[in-house]
């Protein structure tokens, strides 16, 4: 829960946001994802599939909150193709991102991290309901996502049922067990 008398902001990500975004979603998975994944895991992961996707920012389907002026988390949805991964996991995956029919694909919900200085505080449900109302707007009745095994907890809670159990096989090698995820809107 939100602390007393902290700001908090919730608004669309800017291209300008990317750099530092991307210094968060570093520090996110190297803060949270031990327990979850392995040194050489989280190594692979950052270099190869998490990250911000600027399509999402040119998008203004992506989200930052600032807590006192301080950016403490990200996410957002998405109606393109593309489930998961950052710019540079769409490189290496030479990734088609066409949009879908929101009458038959359900939205993407995409890359939510928080900082560890601000988890467990109810920003990425904050930042769900935003995305999960902005989707269910544009016409989509159900969402997906691929969720990392830190990430799996909370969308749960959120609603969200195991499809299956995914291993991300990264380009050198390394495999990123995840979860495919939907719930309906």
């Amino acid at each position: 829960m939100a602390e007393a008398g902290e700001q908090i902001t919730l608004r669309r990500a800017t291209r300008d946001d990317i750099a530092p975004l991307n210094a968060l979603i570093d520090t996110s998975v190297r803060g949270l994802a031990p327990g979850y994944y392995d040194a050489q895991q989280i190594e692979s992961a950052l270099r190869h599939m998490f990250g911000v996707d600027s399509r999402l920012v040119d998008d203004g389907t992506y989200f930052v909150i600032e807590v006192d002026g301080v950016r403490a988390a990200c996410g957002g949805w998405s109606g393109r193709q593309t489930l998961f991964g950052g710019d540079q996991h769409k490189a290496d995956q030479q990734a088609v991102d066409a949009p879908v029919d929101p009458a038959a694909v359900p939205a993407r919900i995409r890359a939510f991290f928080v900082h560890p200085d601000f988890a467990r505080r109810g920003l990425a449900r904050r930042l769900f309901e935003h995305c999960a109302a902005e989707a269910k707007g544009a016409g989509f009745r159900s969402l997906e996502l691929m969720g990392t095994l830190p990430g799996v907890p909370l969308y749960r809670t959120l609603g969200f049922e195991t499809l299956e159990k995914v291993e991300v096989v990264l380009p050198d090698g390394v495999v990123i067990p995840c979860e495919r995820m939907r719930r309906e809107l």
